[in-house]
Protein backbone atom coordinates (compact mmCIF):
# COMPACT_ATOMS: atom_id res chain seq x y z
CA UNK A 1 0.00 0.00 0.00
CA UNK A 2 1.34 3.38 -1.34
CA UNK A 3 0.66 7.45 -0.81
CA UNK A 4 0.26 8.07 -4.55
CA UNK A 5 -0.76 11.92 -5.71
CA UNK A 6 -2.22 11.84 -9.03
CA UNK A 7 -1.89 15.09 -11.18
CA UNK A 8 -3.80 15.93 -14.21
CA UNK A 9 -6.06 18.95 -15.07
CA UNK A 10 -8.48 16.13 -16.71
CA UNK A 11 -11.16 15.06 -14.11
CA UNK A 12 -11.78 11.71 -16.61
CA UNK A 13 -8.10 10.71 -16.28
CA UNK A 14 -7.50 10.90 -12.15
CA UNK A 15 -10.60 9.26 -12.04
CA UNK A 16 -9.52 6.62 -14.19
CA UNK A 17 -6.58 6.46 -12.74
CA UNK A 18 -7.71 6.42 -9.18
CA UNK A 19 -9.95 3.81 -9.87
CA UNK A 20 -6.71 1.49 -11.05
CA UNK A 21 -4.94 1.82 -8.24
CA UNK A 22 -7.25 1.76 -5.54
CA UNK A 23 -7.41 -2.02 -6.49
CA UNK A 24 -4.20 -2.35 -5.12
CA UNK A 25 -5.66 -0.41 -1.57
CA UNK A 26 -3.24 2.40 -2.80
CA UNK A 27 -4.16 5.48 -0.51
CA UNK A 28 -4.96 8.48 -3.63
CA UNK A 29 -4.88 11.72 -3.90
CA UNK A 30 -5.48 14.14 -6.70
CA UNK A 31 -4.30 17.60 -7.75
CA UNK A 32 -5.70 19.08 -10.86
CA UNK A 33 -2.73 21.20 -11.83
CA UNK A 34 1.16 22.30 -11.15
CA UNK A 35 0.29 24.37 -8.31
CA UNK A 36 -2.15 22.57 -6.66
CA UNK A 37 0.33 19.54 -6.48
CA UNK A 38 3.12 21.54 -5.41
CA UNK A 39 1.05 22.82 -2.58
CA UNK A 40 0.94 19.17 -1.96
CA UNK A 41 4.09 17.91 -1.60
CA UNK A 42 4.72 20.92 0.76
CA UNK A 43 2.06 19.81 3.00
CA UNK A 44 1.65 15.61 2.39
CA UNK A 45 4.36 11.92 2.44
CA UNK A 46 4.16 10.36 -1.03
CA UNK A 47 5.20 7.58 -2.19
CA UNK A 48 4.07 8.10 -5.78
CA UNK A 49 3.61 10.63 -8.02
CA UNK A 50 1.77 10.25 -11.53
CA UNK A 51 1.99 13.16 -13.40
CA UNK A 52 0.80 14.77 -16.68
CA UNK A 53 3.17 16.30 -18.47
CA UNK A 54 1.06 19.10 -20.38
CA UNK A 55 -1.15 20.97 -18.01
CA UNK A 56 -2.36 24.60 -18.15
CA UNK A 57 -0.31 25.75 -15.59
CA UNK A 58 2.90 24.27 -16.32
CA UNK A 59 4.33 20.87 -17.25
CA UNK A 60 4.62 17.82 -15.16
CA UNK A 61 8.74 18.63 -15.00
CA UNK A 62 7.79 21.43 -12.60
CA UNK A 63 6.42 18.54 -10.65
CA UNK A 64 9.24 16.55 -10.62
CA UNK A 65 11.32 19.51 -9.96
CA UNK A 66 8.90 20.27 -7.16
CA UNK A 67 9.02 16.75 -5.82
CA UNK A 68 13.05 16.11 -6.16
CA UNK A 69 13.45 19.52 -3.44
CA UNK A 70 11.00 18.06 -1.49
CA UNK A 71 12.00 14.58 -1.13
CA UNK A 72 14.30 12.80 -3.41
CA UNK A 73 12.95 9.36 -2.22
CA UNK A 74 9.55 10.03 -4.26
CA UNK A 75 9.40 8.27 -7.28
CA UNK A 76 7.62 10.23 -10.31
CA UNK A 77 5.84 8.73 -12.77
CA UNK A 78 5.14 11.54 -16.11
CA UNK A 79 1.80 10.65 -18.09
CA UNK A 80 2.70 11.73 -21.94
CA UNK A 81 1.55 11.61 -25.27
CA UNK A 82 4.85 11.55 -26.53
CA UNK A 83 8.44 10.94 -25.60
CA UNK A 84 10.25 13.07 -27.21
CA UNK A 85 14.68 12.83 -26.53
CA UNK A 86 14.85 16.05 -25.20
CA UNK A 87 11.94 15.49 -22.38
CA UNK A 88 13.31 12.29 -21.68
CA UNK A 89 17.06 13.92 -20.82
CA UNK A 90 15.45 16.02 -18.85
CA UNK A 91 13.05 14.07 -16.91
CA UNK A 92 15.88 11.80 -15.94
CA UNK A 93 18.50 14.70 -15.17
CA UNK A 94 15.78 15.55 -12.67
CA UNK A 95 15.06 12.06 -11.26
CA UNK A 96 12.50 10.80 -13.17
CA UNK A 97 11.34 7.00 -12.43
CA UNK A 98 9.15 6.05 -15.58
CA UNK A 99 7.18 6.90 -18.38
CA UNK A 100 3.94 6.24 -19.36
CA UNK A 101 2.51 6.85 -23.01
CA UNK A 102 -1.13 7.52 -23.46
CA UNK A 103 -3.14 5.51 -24.18
CA UNK A 104 -2.03 2.87 -21.08
CA UNK A 105 -3.69 -0.09 -19.75
CA UNK A 106 -4.54 -0.58 -16.40
CA UNK A 107 -2.71 -3.70 -15.41
CA UNK A 108 0.32 -2.00 -17.10
CA UNK A 109 -0.33 1.12 -14.44
CA UNK A 110 -0.69 -0.90 -11.61
CA UNK A 111 2.40 -2.61 -12.14
CA UNK A 112 4.69 0.60 -12.33
CA UNK A 113 2.79 1.64 -9.27
CA UNK A 114 4.20 -1.24 -7.58
CA UNK A 115 7.45 -0.91 -8.45
CA UNK A 116 7.56 2.79 -8.29
CA UNK A 117 6.26 2.74 -4.50
CA UNK A 118 9.22 -0.38 -3.91
CA UNK A 119 11.60 1.44 -5.11
CA UNK A 120 10.43 4.33 -2.96
CA UNK A 121 10.69 2.23 0.42
CA UNK A 122 14.13 0.57 -0.56
CA UNK A 123 15.53 4.09 -1.00
CA UNK A 124 13.93 5.65 2.58
CA UNK A 125 15.10 2.46 4.26
CA UNK A 126 18.55 2.33 3.28
CA UNK A 127 18.52 6.28 3.70
CA UNK A 128 16.83 5.60 7.17
CA UNK A 129 19.22 2.89 8.20
CA UNK A 130 22.37 5.32 7.20
CA UNK A 131 21.48 7.77 9.46
CA UNK A 132 20.82 5.35 12.43
CA UNK A 133 23.20 2.71 12.17
CA UNK A 134 25.61 2.47 14.80
CA UNK A 135 28.99 0.53 14.87
CA UNK A 136 28.03 -2.36 17.08
CA UNK A 137 29.58 -3.45 20.32
CA UNK A 138 30.51 -7.05 20.01
CA UNK A 139 30.19 -9.72 17.73
CA UNK A 140 27.44 -10.52 15.34
CA UNK A 141 26.29 -13.33 18.01
CA UNK A 142 25.95 -13.54 21.69
CA UNK A 143 29.42 -14.95 22.35
CA UNK A 144 30.27 -16.39 25.71
CA UNK A 145 30.33 -20.03 27.49
CA UNK A 146 28.79 -18.54 30.84
CA UNK A 147 25.65 -20.77 31.71
CA UNK A 148 24.07 -16.86 32.42
CA UNK A 149 24.72 -15.95 28.65
CA UNK A 150 23.80 -19.34 27.45
CA UNK A 151 20.54 -19.06 29.22
CA UNK A 152 19.87 -15.10 27.31
CA UNK A 153 20.48 -16.61 23.93
CA UNK A 154 17.88 -19.79 24.84
CA UNK A 155 15.48 -16.68 25.33
CA UNK A 156 16.51 -15.27 22.19
CA UNK A 157 16.12 -18.41 20.35
CA UNK A 158 12.71 -18.84 21.83
CA UNK A 159 11.00 -15.43 21.19
CA UNK A 160 12.89 -14.51 18.11
CA UNK A 161 10.43 -16.46 15.89
CA UNK A 162 7.11 -14.78 17.82
CA UNK A 163 5.87 -11.28 17.38
CA UNK A 164 5.77 -10.75 20.81
CA UNK A 165 7.10 -7.47 22.12
CA UNK A 166 10.57 -8.13 24.51
CA UNK A 167 11.66 -6.04 27.34
CA UNK A 168 15.72 -6.40 27.62
CA UNK A 169 17.35 -5.25 30.70
CA UNK A 170 21.14 -5.03 32.11
CA UNK A 171 23.41 -1.96 32.70
CA UNK A 172 25.16 -0.16 30.50
CA UNK A 173 27.46 -1.53 28.10
CA UNK A 174 26.27 -5.29 28.32
CA UNK A 175 24.85 -5.09 24.83
CA UNK A 176 21.33 -4.51 25.01
CA UNK A 177 21.27 -3.62 21.35
CA UNK A 178 22.96 -6.50 20.28
CA UNK A 179 20.04 -8.75 21.40
CA UNK A 180 17.92 -6.61 20.08
CA UNK A 181 19.63 -7.42 16.86
CA UNK A 182 19.78 -11.39 16.96
CA UNK A 183 16.50 -11.57 17.90
CA UNK A 184 15.41 -9.46 14.73
CA UNK A 185 18.06 -11.36 12.58
CA UNK A 186 16.71 -14.74 13.59
CA UNK A 187 13.06 -13.29 13.26
CA UNK A 188 10.25 -13.71 10.02
CA UNK A 189 11.11 -9.50 10.32
CA UNK A 190 14.77 -10.09 9.17
CA UNK A 191 14.81 -9.08 5.46
CA UNK A 192 12.44 -5.79 6.36
CA UNK A 193 14.22 -2.32 8.46
CA UNK A 194 15.68 -2.98 11.97
CA UNK A 195 15.84 0.86 13.34
CA UNK A 196 17.50 1.64 16.68
CA UNK A 197 16.72 4.63 18.72
CA UNK A 198 17.79 6.09 21.84
CA UNK A 199 14.95 7.70 23.70
CA UNK A 200 17.75 9.36 26.02
CA UNK A 201 19.08 11.45 23.51
CA UNK A 202 16.00 13.32 22.68
CA UNK A 203 13.89 16.10 24.27
CA UNK A 204 10.61 15.17 25.29
CA UNK A 205 9.21 16.71 22.14
CA UNK A 206 11.82 15.72 19.36
CA UNK A 207 11.35 12.38 20.53
CA UNK A 208 7.68 12.30 19.77
CA UNK A 209 8.92 13.58 16.84
CA UNK A 210 11.32 11.33 15.98
CA UNK A 211 9.17 8.74 16.80
CA UNK A 212 5.97 9.39 15.57
CA UNK A 213 6.84 11.92 12.36
CA UNK A 214 5.03 15.49 12.34
CA UNK A 215 2.89 17.78 10.51
CA UNK A 216 3.70 21.03 8.57
CA UNK A 217 3.48 23.67 11.08
CA UNK A 218 3.14 21.38 14.42
CA UNK A 219 5.64 23.09 15.90
CA UNK A 220 8.52 25.88 15.14
CA UNK A 221 10.74 24.88 12.43
CA UNK A 222 8.58 22.05 11.15
CA UNK A 223 8.05 23.59 7.83
CA UNK A 224 6.95 20.22 6.20
CA UNK A 225 5.51 17.00 7.25
CA UNK A 226 7.65 14.33 8.05
CA UNK A 227 7.37 10.45 9.05
CA UNK A 228 9.14 9.09 12.06
CA UNK A 229 10.54 6.04 12.68
CA UNK A 230 7.78 4.09 13.45
CA UNK A 231 6.64 4.29 9.81
CA UNK A 232 10.57 3.91 8.60
CA UNK A 233 10.27 0.30 9.94
CA UNK A 234 6.99 -0.45 9.02
CA UNK A 235 7.06 -4.10 9.08
CA UNK A 236 10.22 -4.48 10.63
CA UNK A 237 11.32 -4.46 14.02
CA UNK A 238 11.66 -0.94 15.80
CA UNK A 239 14.53 -1.04 19.31
CA UNK A 240 13.37 1.77 21.66
CA UNK A 241 16.75 2.16 23.64
CA UNK A 242 16.73 3.48 27.10
CA UNK A 243 12.83 3.41 27.00
CA UNK A 244 12.37 4.17 30.60
CA UNK A 245 13.41 7.74 29.64
CA UNK A 246 10.61 8.42 27.36
CA UNK A 247 8.00 11.16 28.81
CA UNK A 248 4.78 10.38 29.89
CA UNK A 249 2.32 11.81 26.57
CA UNK A 250 5.21 9.85 24.28
CA UNK A 251 4.66 6.38 26.87
CA UNK A 252 1.05 7.14 25.82
CA UNK A 253 0.96 6.81 21.74
CA UNK A 254 3.48 3.89 22.02
CA UNK A 255 0.74 2.03 23.95
CA UNK A 256 -1.50 2.52 20.92
CA UNK A 257 0.56 1.74 19.06
CA UNK A 258 1.17 -1.74 20.56
CA UNK A 259 -2.63 -2.02 21.51
CA UNK A 260 -3.87 -1.40 17.61
CA UNK A 261 -1.14 -0.34 15.58
CA UNK A 262 -2.55 3.10 15.00
CA UNK A 263 -0.10 6.65 15.30
CA UNK A 264 -0.77 9.91 15.34
CA UNK A 265 1.84 12.17 14.11
CA UNK A 266 2.81 15.24 16.59
CA UNK A 267 0.26 17.97 15.21
CA UNK A 268 -2.46 15.80 13.81
CA UNK A 269 -5.69 14.38 14.55
CA UNK A 270 -5.59 11.53 11.87
CA UNK A 271 -4.45 8.01 13.20
CA UNK A 272 -1.62 5.97 10.53
CA UNK A 273 -1.54 2.65 10.62
CA UNK A 274 1.98 0.78 11.12
CA UNK A 275 3.38 -2.71 11.68
CA UNK A 276 6.27 -2.75 13.95
CA UNK A 277 7.86 -5.25 15.92
CA UNK A 278 8.88 -3.37 19.36
CA UNK A 279 12.12 -4.15 21.30
CA UNK A 280 12.83 -2.17 24.18
CA UNK A 281 15.68 -1.82 26.43
CA UNK A 282 16.89 -0.10 29.46
CA UNK A 283 18.94 -0.03 32.47
CA UNK A 284 16.10 1.51 34.91
CA UNK A 285 14.42 -0.12 37.12
CA UNK A 286 10.36 0.33 35.04
CA UNK A 287 8.42 -1.57 38.26
CA UNK A 288 10.43 0.94 40.62
CA UNK A 289 8.72 4.06 38.11
CA UNK A 290 5.60 2.69 37.86
CA UNK A 291 5.33 3.04 41.74
CA UNK A 292 6.85 6.48 41.17
CA UNK A 293 4.20 7.53 38.87
CA UNK A 294 7.13 8.31 36.26
CA UNK A 295 5.87 5.12 33.95
CA UNK A 296 2.56 4.01 33.17
CA UNK A 297 1.52 0.62 34.34
CA UNK A 298 -0.51 -0.27 31.57
CA UNK A 299 2.14 0.47 28.97
CA UNK A 300 4.94 -1.69 31.26
CA UNK A 301 3.12 -4.57 31.22
CA UNK A 302 2.93 -4.29 27.17
CA UNK A 303 6.53 -4.44 27.05
CA UNK A 304 7.24 -6.86 29.10
CA UNK A 305 5.96 -9.60 27.39
CA UNK A 306 8.93 -11.51 27.33
CA UNK A 307 11.85 -9.81 29.81
CA UNK A 308 15.13 -10.79 28.97
CA UNK A 309 17.74 -9.77 31.59
CA UNK A 310 21.84 -9.30 30.40
CA UNK A 311 24.21 -10.44 33.39
CA UNK A 312 26.97 -7.40 33.37
CA UNK A 313 30.62 -9.08 32.80
CA UNK A 314 31.51 -9.24 36.43
CA UNK A 315 28.75 -12.11 36.91
CA UNK A 316 30.25 -13.70 33.52
CA UNK A 317 33.98 -13.37 34.14
CA UNK A 318 34.73 -17.19 32.75
CA UNK A 319 33.64 -15.45 29.02
CA UNK A 320 36.60 -12.49 29.22
CA UNK A 321 39.42 -14.63 27.33
CA UNK A 322 36.96 -15.20 24.69
CA UNK A 323 35.72 -11.63 24.41
CA UNK A 324 39.35 -10.36 24.58
CA UNK A 325 40.29 -13.14 21.31
CA UNK A 326 37.12 -11.78 19.45
CA UNK A 327 37.46 -7.90 20.23
CA UNK A 328 41.30 -8.54 19.41
CA UNK A 329 40.70 -9.61 16.14
CA UNK A 330 38.16 -7.51 15.22
CA UNK A 331 40.38 -4.39 16.01
CA UNK A 332 43.07 -5.79 13.96
CA UNK A 333 40.92 -5.34 11.17
CA UNK A 334 39.53 -2.59 12.02
CA UNK A 335 42.75 -0.28 12.47
CA UNK A 336 44.58 -2.64 9.64
CA UNK A 337 47.19 -3.66 12.51
CA UNK A 338 49.02 -7.01 12.99
CA UNK A 339 47.06 -9.66 15.23
CA UNK A 340 48.36 -9.07 18.82
CA UNK A 341 47.53 -11.78 21.59
CA UNK A 342 47.23 -10.23 25.27
CA UNK A 343 49.37 -11.93 27.64
CA UNK A 344 48.15 -14.74 30.06
CA UNK A 345 48.47 -12.18 33.51
CA UNK A 346 46.60 -9.45 31.31
CA UNK A 347 43.75 -11.60 30.68
CA UNK A 348 43.88 -12.85 34.22
CA UNK A 349 44.04 -9.26 35.44
CA UNK A 350 41.22 -8.52 33.29
CA UNK A 351 39.04 -11.24 35.11
CA UNK A 352 39.68 -9.85 38.73
CA UNK A 353 38.07 -6.39 37.22
CA UNK A 354 34.71 -5.99 37.76
CA UNK A 355 34.24 -3.65 34.45
CA UNK A 356 31.82 -1.14 35.61
CA UNK A 357 31.23 -0.47 31.51
CA UNK A 358 30.98 -4.14 30.69
CA UNK A 359 31.53 -5.32 27.15
CA UNK A 360 31.60 -2.05 26.29
CA UNK A 361 34.31 -0.93 28.10
CA UNK A 362 36.25 -3.75 27.89
CA UNK A 363 36.02 -3.47 24.36
CA UNK A 364 37.36 0.45 24.28
CA UNK A 365 40.41 -0.75 26.34
CA UNK A 366 41.64 -3.51 24.48
CA UNK A 367 41.07 -0.92 21.51
CA UNK A 368 43.86 1.80 23.44
CA UNK A 369 46.02 -0.90 24.40
CA UNK A 370 46.18 -1.66 20.26
CA UNK A 371 46.74 2.17 19.84
CA UNK A 372 49.29 2.67 22.32
CA UNK A 373 51.38 -0.47 22.36
CA UNK A 374 53.55 -1.43 19.84
CA UNK A 375 54.86 -5.07 20.74
CA UNK A 376 53.42 -8.59 19.94
CA UNK A 377 51.99 -9.29 23.11
CA UNK A 378 50.06 -6.28 24.91
CA UNK A 379 50.87 -7.05 28.60
CA UNK A 380 49.15 -5.61 31.75
CA UNK A 381 51.06 -2.31 31.44
CA UNK A 382 49.11 -1.26 29.09
CA UNK A 383 46.13 -1.90 31.14
CA UNK A 384 45.21 1.13 33.93
CA UNK A 385 43.05 -1.62 35.39
CA UNK A 386 44.29 -4.58 34.64
CA UNK A 387 46.90 -4.12 37.45
CA UNK A 388 44.25 -2.15 40.03
CA UNK A 389 41.96 -4.14 39.81
CA UNK A 390 40.43 -2.04 43.21
CA UNK A 391 39.61 0.36 40.67
CA UNK A 392 36.38 -1.58 40.67
CA UNK A 393 34.90 -0.27 43.50
CA UNK A 394 35.92 3.09 43.46
CA UNK A 395 37.50 5.60 40.67
CA UNK A 396 40.51 6.89 42.63
CA UNK A 397 43.36 4.90 44.05
CA UNK A 398 43.26 3.91 47.12
CA UNK A 399 45.64 4.96 49.70
CA UNK A 400 46.34 2.58 53.21
CA UNK A 401 43.19 0.14 52.62
CA UNK A 402 41.06 3.65 52.25
CA UNK A 403 39.79 5.78 49.32
CA UNK A 404 42.17 8.47 48.25
CA UNK A 405 39.35 11.10 48.41
CA UNK A 406 38.36 10.23 51.97
CA UNK A 407 42.09 10.84 53.28
CA UNK A 408 43.24 13.94 52.97
CA UNK A 409 46.55 15.58 54.37
CA UNK A 410 46.93 15.70 57.83
CA UNK A 411 47.89 19.32 58.18
CA UNK A 412 46.33 22.47 56.66
CA UNK A 413 45.00 22.25 53.07
CA UNK A 414 42.86 23.94 50.79
CA UNK A 415 39.30 21.64 50.73
CA UNK A 416 37.89 23.51 47.58
CA UNK A 417 41.03 22.75 45.66
CA UNK A 418 40.63 19.10 46.95
CA UNK A 419 37.28 18.57 45.93
CA UNK A 420 37.84 20.18 42.42
CA UNK A 421 40.98 17.27 41.54
CA UNK A 422 38.65 14.54 43.23
CA UNK A 423 35.62 15.57 40.76
CA UNK A 424 38.31 16.10 37.94
CA UNK A 425 39.74 12.83 38.14
CA UNK A 426 36.18 10.84 38.51
CA UNK A 427 34.68 12.62 35.32
CA UNK A 428 37.87 11.97 33.80
CA UNK A 429 37.93 8.01 34.70
CA UNK A 430 33.61 7.73 33.88
CA UNK A 431 34.91 9.29 30.22
CA UNK A 432 37.58 6.78 30.04
CA UNK A 433 34.90 4.01 31.14
CA UNK A 434 32.14 5.09 28.46
CA UNK A 435 34.65 5.95 25.65
CA UNK A 436 34.18 9.80 25.82
CA UNK A 437 30.51 9.42 25.27
CA UNK A 438 29.41 12.41 27.31
CA UNK A 439 25.95 11.85 27.13
CA UNK A 440 26.46 8.07 29.23
CA UNK A 441 28.71 9.90 31.34
CA UNK A 442 26.58 12.61 32.47
CA UNK A 443 23.99 10.50 33.45
CA UNK A 444 25.94 8.04 35.05
CA UNK A 445 26.99 10.48 37.23
CA UNK A 446 23.64 12.12 38.35
CA UNK A 447 24.77 15.20 36.15
CA UNK A 448 22.63 16.82 32.75
CA UNK A 449 24.74 17.06 29.91
CA UNK A 450 24.68 21.03 30.49
CA UNK A 451 26.15 20.56 33.74
CA UNK A 452 28.81 17.90 32.22
CA UNK A 453 29.91 20.48 29.54
CA UNK A 454 30.28 22.81 31.89
CA UNK A 455 32.33 21.02 34.28
CA UNK A 456 34.20 19.80 31.30
CA UNK A 457 35.02 23.67 30.41
CA UNK A 458 36.12 24.24 34.05
CA UNK A 459 39.05 21.88 33.90
CA UNK A 460 39.87 22.26 30.77
CA UNK A 461 38.49 18.22 29.79
CA UNK A 462 38.86 17.82 26.21
CA UNK A 463 35.25 15.60 25.17
CA UNK A 464 36.75 12.87 24.44
CA UNK A 465 39.99 13.04 27.11
CA UNK A 466 43.04 11.31 25.05
CA UNK A 467 44.56 7.81 26.97
CA UNK A 468 47.36 8.96 28.05
CA UNK A 469 45.50 11.91 30.04
CA UNK A 470 43.22 9.43 31.97
CA UNK A 471 46.09 7.46 32.69
CA UNK A 472 47.48 10.05 34.43
CA UNK A 473 45.06 11.45 36.08
CA UNK A 474 43.85 7.62 37.79
CA UNK A 475 47.33 7.10 38.67
CA UNK A 476 47.82 10.03 40.20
Amino acid sequence: MARILIVDDEPHMRRILASNLRQDKHEIFEAAGVEEAKNQIANEDFDVIFTDQKMPDGAGLQVLAAAADSDSTISVVLLTAVVSIELAVESMRLGAFDFLTKPFQPEVVRAVAARAAQRTRLLRENAMLKGTVVRLEGASEIFGASSAIAAVREKIARVAPTHATVLITGETGTGKELVARAIHRNSSRASKPFIAVNCAAFTETLLESELFGHEKGAFTGADRARQGLFEAAHEGTLFLDEAGEMSLAAQAKLLRILVDGQLLRVGSTKPRAVDVRVLVATHRDLQRRVREGTFREDLYYRLAVVPIEIPPLRQRREDIPELCELFSRQIATELKLPLRRLSPQTTESLQRYDFPGNIRELRNLIERAYILSNREEIGPENFPVAHMPEMAAIALPPTNGKPAAAEPASGPFDLTEHLERIEKDLILQMLNTTGGAQAEAARRMGLSRSALAYKLNKYGIRSAPEPAEIITATAS
